[in-house]
């Protein structure tokens, strides 16, 4: 992507314009009304969050042509990877555990090749639970399957279909510890984490049982990586960050 494009602003962007953040979606069967069919699907909570932070959400569905994706970047302001369901194992190099949920090929290709130019474009993220498992296997990192497997317990995922807390420890020289402190009680439901880091990512946060919650991107401008759900607390500030940083291009 050239320098000019990479420095510019989105093209709905101006003096003052607020930014636009793109947020990954769903792609799961729903009903409304009479229909029963498949649909872009995002929980109204990230929406939320974006819009209180200053943005102006634009939903990225998962679509099966991968050609238009840096278009999409270069014309957006910062993205929010959002959460859903697990990544294929085949693509970290693992077999299937049974714990694992069936595979969802064309949302896995077609965030695996948005964080690739996310990070080509050097454009501000805020990545989300699987969103944090994609960046990492992206960057070549492998994941933790089933967390009660590997940890012995279910404090990630208290209750099936609610959202759980648990305390984290964060890093106060890093980018996360510089916008929440040396430490947080966050909103969390996972049953999966990273294992091995990808290339260029640094682990900044810290459940108790030593599961990490956050990630970084060196030397990227604005690369961040939760493993909790912060659209679903009251604490503003990440997203606060992010809009301030994507409206700063």
């Amino acid at each position: 992507m050239s320098e000019a494009v990479r420095g510019a602003p989105g093209p709905a962007a101006g003096a003052g314009a607020p930014p636009l953040i793109g947020i990954t979606t769903y792609q799961e069967p729903a009903r409304w009304g009479v229909w029963v069919r498949e649909a872009a699907l995002l929980p109204v909570p990230y929406v939320r969050a974006v819009e209180r932070a200053g943005g102006v959400p634009v939903l990225l569905p998962p679509t099966a042509a991968l050609r238009g994706v840096d278009a999409r970047v270069a014309r957006l302001d910062g993205i929010v990877l959002g959460g859903g369901g697990d990544l294929d194992p085949g693509l970290y190099g693992a077999a299937r555990h049974h714990e694992t949920g069936p595979p969802q090929p064309q949302r896995d290709r077609f965030e695996l090749a948005l964080v690739r130019a996310i990070v080509a474009a050097d454009l501000p993220f805020l990545a989300i639970c699987r969103g944090m498992q994609v960046l990492n296997v992206a960057r070549g990192g492998a994941l933790i399957q089933h967390l009660p497997e590997a940890v012995g317990h279910k404090g990630h995922a208290p209750e099936t279909g609610i959202v759980g807390s648990h305390p984290v420890r964060i890093g106060a020289t890093s980018l996360v510890g510089k916008i929440l402190g040396d430490a947080a009680d966050v909103p969390t439901y996972h049953h999966q984490a990273v294992g091995r880091l990808g290339k260029g990512l640094s682990a900044v946060a810290w459940a108790d049982d030593q599961v990490v919650e956050a990630v970084e991107l060196q030397g990227h401008r604005f690369g961040l990586a939760v493993q909790w759900h912060p659209e679903e607390g009251d604490d503003p500030r990440l997203f606060e960050a992010l809009t301030a940083e994507a409206a700063g291009r």
